[in-house]
């Protein structure tokens, strides 16, 4: 079976061995769903002290740059090495129940992160703590902010901030059960959503998943005629080459880091020739050499295409950038040009994730009409029981869950209309991010722009009321890609697990239940652990608050809503702006009309989006290597040796990933201090 990558070329991956759902459990069995129940407990425990109180990073977590995707791949990685094992393999798991286990892991471990629970719950609290000091905020705003948003008690903030204290459970017991029921919404209609569309871009238009392949190769089964015989690690000679090159080089690149007194030795960032400063050159930026084993597997194993058009189109960027610079503006590296003048990158890259998430809905519109069709039956449709909801019920959560989000803006004094809008802008967003992820793996670092720019910029902030500019800014939890571990993951990990049931003949009803299941318990679980630790060790005793990305962006939110409020500059529409998205919405959309309408054409959208977005400074070289070597390897040695060839880029990406599970057992070991 050789899968196409949407409009593009033929890739092998798995072949489906789809289950009839009624052909008994399909891997979700008591045992996994149990097993999958305390793993998810263990893990909020684990997370807590490695990235929240110690401040670990995940080192060496480059396909997601988090938890997420890890700690999936390492526990299942575990399972089925003792599955292996001949004193278990009669009692062990089999492949199925090991891919239900992942899956679970996969779409509902992300509660637990910093970047979900963590800085939802922190964001409300910190203006009250924040306004001790900027008292001219309670009447700029404060007294927008609805009551029910967070305590405002001072002993209950203060104890947040700096500890030494009990939670106060009820003056949280309205906050945590209306922020709680918010997320559980914003789960359930990107899963519905995602139930809409899967077969549409698993079957349909074939996507290719690569990171799916993972876990579908890692774990093979003692008979490799039965789905449900016991689960091995693979016996691939290849993808255990490629772990052992990826563990090896990323581990002693961590412990370099680490470990100062060692020799320099990083996969990273090596500058060959530094930023020139001055003059049109300085558009170029820095030359790097960039070798992430995982991110070359990445290239490799997507259509060529696509991996070609994310690197000529880097090349495109820093180009308009020199053209930019000679022109006169101020030089700067191109991945800094966050401003709205020629050739505003981000927001070209904001109008193409609009475009193109309108754009392959538009694509998908016979099959959701025919799903509408079918939920409006009253006699049952023999396919729709292979999907993972049936479609009445997904139409349903998808229309119940939007009108709660909706509802929560409106109790927040927002107009519908503003609710609407935000919903929909954010559910485009998250929708795109699943799309880019099953396309080519990558969780991008960071989205162009901001939900809060593409409302920013066409309008300006006079036509919003202060209700509505402080619940636009306070909820960049929820749609701001934080690093692929925020709120995004959430819709791209629950198509990740259908994909997987689909190719594995796991029972997708009972698994779609079952990640249900999960999210609900990991957030009331990371909800207490949270709480109770953030009440005993204080926001400020946390590592988390002091370093990375999350610290800085827990309390400055009174500052933007007060810029939004006085800056003149931000009050009208941004015409630059405004043309940049439009110009980065046409080319979007006539790529992909191009590649419609012409097999041959070779630029993808999608290629377009990814230059355009923060981070395509590091990947342009490796996905420029991945692309001639698979360029080479299909010409010289065909698909036969390309097949061959896949485990060692699987490999590749598990020794990244398990890299990264080593150094949180390092952490949990040394109590932080490594």
């Amino acid at each position: 079976m050789l899968p196409t990558s949407g409009l593009g070329q033929r890739i092998p991956t798995a072949p489906s061995t789809r289950l009839d759902p009624a052909a008994g459990r399909g891997g979700v069995t008591p045992r996994a769903v149990l097993l999958a129940g305390a793993l998810l407990v263990l893990t909020a425990f684990a997370n807590f002290y490695v990235e929240i109180l110690w401040g670990m990073t995940w080192t060496g977590a480059g396909v997601s740059s988090g938890a997420p995707t890890i700690i999936p791949t390492v526990v299942v990685f575990l399972l089925a090495g003792a599955m292996s094992l001949p004193l278990l393999r009669r009692l062990g798991l089999t492949r199925q129940e090991l891919l239900t286990i992942y899956s679970v892991l996969l779409v509902a471990g992300p509660v637990l992160t910093q970047a979900v629970l963590v800085w939802m719950l922190v964001k409300n609290v910190a203006y009250y703590y924040t306004a001790r000091v900027q008292t001219y905020w309670e009447t700029m705003f404060l007294k927008q902010v609805p009551t029910w948003w967070a305590p405002s008690d001072p002993a209950a903030v203060v104890g947040f901030f700096e500890g030494q204290a009990r939670v106060p459970w009820a003056l949280w017991r309205v906050p945590l059960m209306a922020w709680g029921s918010f997320l559980a919404a914003l789960f359930l209609c990107n899963l519905c959503l995602m139930a809409l569309v899967q077969r549409q871009w698993i079957t349909h238009e074939r996507l290719t998943f690569p990171i799916a392949q993972v876990p579908l190769e890692m774990v093979g089964a003692v008979d490799d005629q039965r789905q449900q015989a016991p689960a091995k690690l693979t016996a691939a000679p290849l993808f255990w080459l490629g772990l052992a090159i990826s563990l090896g080089l990323n581990f002693m690149s961590t412990l370099c880091e680490k470990v100062p007194a060692l020799p320099r030795f990083s996969l990273a960032l090596y500058d060959v020739i530094p930023w020139q400063r001055t003059g049109p050159l300085a558009g170029v930026g820095a030359i790097t050499l960039i070798f992430w084993p995982w991110m070359l597997a990445l290239a490799y194993i997507i259509p060529k295409d696509l991996s070609f058009s994310v690197w000529f189109f880097s090349l495109v960027r820093i180009g308009l950038t020199v053209i930019a610079i000679a022109a006169g503006a101020t030089p700067m590296r191109p991945e800094d040009w966050w401003t709205t003048s020629f050739p505003a990158p981000y927001y070209q890259g904001g109008g193409a994730v609009l475009a193109l998430a309108a754009w392959v809905m538009w694509i998908a519109r016979r099959h959701l009409a025919r799903a509408a069709r079918i939920a409006v039956r009253r006699t049952a449709d023999p396919e729709e029981a292979r999907e993972p909801l049936p479609y009445r019920w997904a139409f349903l959560g998808f229309a119940l869950s939007f009108a709660g989000m909706v509802y929560f803006f409106w109790l927040s004094n927002c107009r519908v209309v503003f609710g609407i809008a935000l919903v929909a802008v954010t559910l485009g967003y998250f929708a795109m991010w699943s799309r880019l992820r099953a396309e080519t793996g990558l969780g991008f670092l960071c989205f162009p722009i901001q939900v809060q720019d593409v409302a920013m910029v066409p309008f300006g902030s006079r036509v919003f009321r202060v209700t509505e500019l402080v619940t636009l800014v306070t909820m960049r939890w929820a749609y701001t890609p934080g690093f692929s571990v925020s709120s995004e993951v959430f819709p791209g990990a629950a198509l990740e697990a259908f994909k997987i049931a689909d190719t594995a003949g796991i029972n997708s009803r009972r698994l779609t239940i079952t990640m249900v299941g999960g999210f609900v318990l990991s957030l009331v679980v990371g909800m207490v652990i949270f709480m109770t630790g953030v009440y005993r060790y204080g926001w400020f005793g946390l590592a988390c608050s002091r370093g990375g990305w999350l610290g800085p962006q827990s309390l400055n939110d009174g500052g933007r809503v007060i810029s939004f409020l006085t800056d003149p500059n931000l009050s009208s529409t941004d015409v630059n702006g405004l043309i940049a998205m439009l110009a980065g919405a046409v080319v979007a959309v006539v790529l992909g009309w191009l590649r419609l309408r012409f097999w041959w054409w070779p630029l993808h959208p999608v290629g377009y989006l990814a230059s355009n977005t923060w981070g395509s400074h590091w990947w342009a070289l490796p996905f420029f290597i991945g692309w001639l070597c698979k360029a080479l390897v299909v010409r010289y040695g065909g698909l036969r040796l390309y097949r061959v060839s896949v485990p060692l880029a699987i490999g590749l990406i598990v020794g990244d990933l398990l890299n990264g599970g080593v150094w949180a057992v390092v952490s949990l070991a040394t109590r932080g201090a490594a």
